[in-house]
């Protein structure tokens, strides 16, 4: 008995190794499984998107996710920036011509349809405003030309503002440290349960694992807005904001549901907030006798059926809620690629 237990531990020592407890074995499995299986279940509806610019020379390069069976693709405003011919290409290699239904700068995002191809597999977009930091994301795209590559990370924050390429902030965006590189813009961020969450669009150049993803719930108000109108017409009343938590306690104190709010950040010394009094770290959880719980229900409520209505938004202040009589304006729009 003794030679049989010395030569097993003999065994170990030789190649330095000790095999792994069983839960570590389980918990890598799993991980592996929900990593495999978004990649499995996404990766069919994620295309390259290749441009030709209006002079007829080579454009950039970037990815897209196919969001409806019909040809709809959702990919960046900036990777379709200035395109004369839009070419798609899935994972098996069939190439496939598109145009441009519309783009929206102000939010990075565009809209494409491919022109003959139908019953495309696709993903569905999820409700970004259940995600939680710390949650496992996957983004697949084309970084760098490498096709159908898939990289996995966690949520890093939420509610991040980012300043889009024509100079206006996209609100309530995710962080995550997914690894993404010039060619993953356009692609999808996707939670374990295979839902599309995020819209990848940007990489801080010389940092590390710090990237950021359109939310899903800002993506499907700006398709459904291409899609009546061919562009996003919105109100705007000055403010940035960032989704904050409302103490359970204040919310019973005045007497209202919101466990989230929309925090207002900064003001335009002349706009429509500040002129109805409005301030900086006021969160408003109500507007036109809608409940706001985040940036985003504000963008979508903010829509061309409010502009030079006088709106009620209601606010927290240190614990109390007042209210306030807003006009807003309509947001000039940017020019679309």
């Amino acid at each position: 008995m003794l030679d049989i237990v010395a030569s097993s531990f003999h065994d170990e020592e030789s190649d330095g190794r000790s095999a792994p407890p069983a839960a570590d074995t389980d918990i890598l499995d799993a991980y592996s499984h929900a990593v495999i299986s978004v990649a499995d279940t996404v990766g069919p509806a994620v295309l390259r998107v290749a441009i030709k610019g209006a002079k007829g020379g080579p454009g950039g390069v970037g990815s897209g996710v196919v969001i409806s069976p019909d040809g709809l693709v959702l990919t960046n405003c900036h990777v379709v920036e200035g395109a004369k011919d839009i070419r798609l290409q899935d994972a098996e290699g069939r190439v496939m011509e598109a145009r441009k239904l519309g783009a929206d700068p102000d939010t990075d995002l565009a809209l494409l349809r491919v022109d003959s191809a139908r019953d495309l597999q696709a993903a569905r977009l999820g409700d970004s405003k259940s995600l939680r930091r710390g949650q496992l994301v996957v983004a697949i795209g084309n970084p760098l030309g490498f096709e159908s590559t898939v990289t996995a990370g966690v949520i890093s924050a939420l509610g991040r503002s980012l300043r889009a390429k024509n100079g206006r902030l996209i609100e309530d965006v995710i962080q995550t440290d997914a690894a993404l590189n010039p060619g993953n813009s356009g692609g999808p961020l996707v939670s374990s349960r295979g839902e599309v969450i995020g819209i990848n669009t940007a990489v801080i150049m010389g940092a590390q694992g710090i990237c950021f993803a359109v939310a899903a719930n800002t993506a499907q108000f700006v398709l459904s807005e291409l899609i009546q109108h061919g562009r996003v017409r919105r109100g705007y009343i000055g403010v940035s904001g960032q989704t904050a938590a409302v103490p359970r306690r204040q919310a019973r104190n005045a007497g209202i549901d919101n466990a989230s709010g929309a925090m207002v950040t900064a003001l335009e010394p002349s706009g429509p907030a500040a002129l109805a009094g409005l301030m900086s770290l006021d969160t408003i959880v109500r507007a036109d006798g809608e409940a706001i719980t985040g940036v985003d229900d504000l963008i979508r409520l903010l829509n061309s059926e409010r502009i030079g209505r006088a709106i009620v938004i209601e606010a927290l202040r240190r614990g109390a809620l007042r209210r306030f009589e807003v006009t807003p304006l309509e947001r000039p729009a940017a020019k679309a690629a």
